[in-house]
């Protein structure tokens, strides 16, 4: 609606001045401003409602977002929380560990110590007895040669004495004679020597031997056992020639 320009002095020139007002292009234009003023204002609410209702909604994600993260922070707390314990846990073990390491190599730095000193004292039995060896087998060669000695002696006394000796029991020895009487050469004179103890022993002559006791004092004053036979052949050819 344009305004047009009003002359007063013609318009009061008039016998019955009048002023057009156009109130009914007034209301309309009012109407129509009221309109876009009331449209405006819709438009203008729907939008901050739109708004406000977008941020309600933002922040209601935030606040989920917030309480996502809050739990999941209290989660990694309690995970940090387990970690720490068997962290701690483990750092105990480790210490428990190396402590029983320490003491397994304190004990196994005493075993070797053991092992060589042990080793040390088998060498020097290795040598004692490779010492001992060496003189078992020195005695054993003279033994042997003194056994070679005596054998061959024994056998010529036995020949001599006409004598022959066998064990017959434990630590018991039979010695028989031959040839002691003349008249009989094959008659057989013996006696069994118990020789178990230090003090020897005869326990029974054939024939029997009165003088036995006497002969039995001088073995064991002489310790001598073969001049002990010796005499007991003798006695057995004296005892033929005794009144009975």
């Amino acid at each position: 609606m344009r305004h047009s320009h009003v002359d007063l002095a013609s318009v009061l020139a008039e016998p019955n001045p009048q002023i057009d007002l156009r109130l009914s292009a007034y209301e309309v234009s009012t109407g129509n401003f009221l309109k876009a003023v009331t449209h405006y204002t819709n438009r203008a609410i729907a939008e901050i409602t739109k708004h406000r209702n977008a941020q309600e909604a933002d922040k209601r994600r935030l606040a989920e977002r917030i309480q996502a993260v809050e739990a999941e922070t209290n989660q990694c707390k309690l995970r940090e929380i387990e970690l720490l314990a068997v962290l701690s846990k483990e750092q105990e073990e480790r210490r428990d560990s190396e402590q029983s390491v320490s003491a397994l190599n304190h004990k196994l730095a005493s075993i070797r110590e053991r092992c060589a000193a042990i080793d040390a004292e088998i060498e020097q039995y290795r040598a004692i007895t490779s010492n001992l060896q060496r003189e078992r087998q020195r005695e054993e060669n003279i033994l042997c040669n003194h056994a070679a000695e005596v054998a061959a002696e024994f056998a010529a006394y036995q020949s001599c004495l006409c004598c022959h000796i066998e064990g017959i029991e434990a630590d018991q020895l039979l010695i028989r004679f031959s040839h002691v009487d003349e008249a009989n050469p094959d008659r057989e004179f013996s006696f069994v020597l118990d020789v178990s103890a230090p003090l020897y022993n005869v326990i029974t002559t054939t024939p029997p031997l009165p003088n036995l006791p006497i002969l039995l004092n001088d073995l064991k004053e002489t310790g001598n056992i073969y001049r002990f036979i010796k005499l007991m052949r003798m006695a057995f050819s004296e005892s033929l020639h005794s009144p009975s």
